[in-house]
């Protein structure tokens, strides 16, 4: 009897358990973070927020972006820690095709379980 049990227990473990990862180190989580950012130059009356609504929505983000009354663009980012430092580089580089942007300030980054926003959102 403790022979075809042991027999089971050899088949189970080869059946099912090599396809189960060894260790957390092969399994990838991804972090999820949240930053707050301020993008600088022109940035206003040339559709950065939409943009950026656009991207972040592209890069699967939560957060929102709004004018601020000192000609900056400020927002909040939350998602997967990949997709926020591509959308970080975007902000830094890219923005609108009529933008300039001449630097781009980012704040209060940390770590999040989850996201707090269900969207991304322009603010007025």
């Amino acid at each position: 009897m403790i022979r075809y049990i042991c027999f089971a227990c050899l088949l189970f473990s080869l059946l099912f358990l090599e396809k189960l990862p060894l260790s957390t180190g092969e399994v990838k989580m991804s972090k999820m973070l949240a930053v707050d950012f301020e993008v600088f130059g022109i940035v206003q009356g040339v559709f950065f927020r939409k943009y950026t609504q656009k991207r972040s929505q592209e890069l699967n983000l939560k957060g929102w972006c709004m004018n601020t009354s000192k000609d900056t663009v400020v927002g909040h980012l939350e998602g997967d820690k990949d997709k926020v430092e591509e959308m970080k580089q975007w902000l830094r580089h890219t923005g609108s095709p009529q933008s300039r942007i001449d630097k781009a300030e980012f704040r209060n980054e940390k770590e999040i379980s989850e996201p707090s926003f269900t969207n991304f959102e322009i603010r007025k």
